[in-house]
């Protein structure tokens, strides 16, 4: 077995990027309270997500399910990824908060900052309202991935922040990409993730370039702790991005569904999928490795 060597990325001015980071925000900054039509139905014959994503498809659990019971699902399970996008877009918005509060507020790159924490309140008020409508209600999560999110927000450094906040927004930003033109999906779902898709560019960039220019500044120690709590925080994430409750609303077992889907091969590939452009800018800087890349297997984001 090799072992690639970790490369060094190639950094752009950090005041540059910021400044045009933040004409985009001017040009293309969205008001989903606005833009999006709230009080329209929810169509019940429509999907939520490709039904080739939920994350029993293709099982015993699928085959017994009806075509309206699996659209359910679909609008389910979209809601609990929804939930997960909510929490750790509060984690971030709190991390951001304290990365601009040991940093110069005249710089572009700290009123970027500022700049995603607003966008990311208007995006944790849209997921918000989209799972009320998709008839889901948030549950807090078990009290393991719910204490160390406590834990993460308050410990986490510049290259956790960035790699963190990459991983959940690469993940998520895959998932809605394949919906936005996909006139299968609910009109909902879709203009929630036009909204997320492009105003998430932004925070991608800004994020990979942060991300990048912290790790190539930090020692051998550091990285083997960070790839660790990285491994750790992708492995909570990715786990409960379905939360077995949306199994017994459509009269499913949830702990037999939660098995079932665990080991689905359809839902693994999708994972891995949707975290593959992450992966592999991590992997190429060298932050996915050892005990860290165990629990990204784990979680089901490195293949079968």
């Amino acid at each position: 077995m090799t072992t690639q060597t970790p490369t060094k990325p190639k950094l752009t001015d950090r005041e540059d990027i910021a400044k045009r980071l933040l004409r985009g925000s001017a040009k293309a900054s969205f008001d989903p309270l606005v833009e999006i039509d709230w009080d329209a139905p929810v169509d019940p014959d429509m999907w939520a997500i490709r039904p080739e994503r939920i994350s029993i498809y293709g099982t015993h659990l699928w085959d017994r399910l009806s075509e309206e019971k699996r659209k359910e699902l679909s609008r389910l399970e979209i809601a609990s990824v929804a939930t997960i996008g909510i929490w750790f877009e509060t984690i971030l918005m709190q991390m951001l908060v304290r990365h601009a509060y040991h940093n110069d507020p005249t710089t572009n790159h700290v009123q970027y900052a500022y700049t995603e924490i607003a966008d990311e309140c208007r995006h944790t008020v849209m997921f918000a309202k989209m799972v009320g409508k998709l008839g889901w209600h948030t549950h807090r999560l078990d009290p393991v991935a719910y204490h160390l999110g406590r834990v993460f927000k308050a410990i986490a450094h510049g290259p956790l922040i960035f790699a963190g906040a990459l991983f959940v927004e690469e993940v998520l930003d895959q998932l809605q990409r394949e919906a936005v033109p996909d006139e299968q999906v609910l009109p909902l779902v879709r203009a929630v993730s036009r909204i997320h898709v492009v105003e998430e560019a932004r925070h991608m960039r800004y994020a990979r370039e942060e991300f990048a220019r912290d790790w190539a500044e930090r020692g051998p120690v550091n990285r083997a702790y960070s790839r660790l709590i990285l491994g750790l925080v992708t492995y909570y994430s990715a786990t409960r991005l379905i939360n077995p409750k949306v199994y017994e609303q459509v009269g499913l077992d949830p702990k037999e569904a939660y098995r079932v889907a665990r080991t689905n091969p359809h839902w693994i590939d999708t994972k891995t999928w949707a975290a593959r452009k992450v992966v592999g800018t991590l992997t190429t800087a060298g932050a996915i490795s050892g005990l860290g890349r165990h629990f990204w297997r784990k979680a089901g984001l490195l293949g079968r």
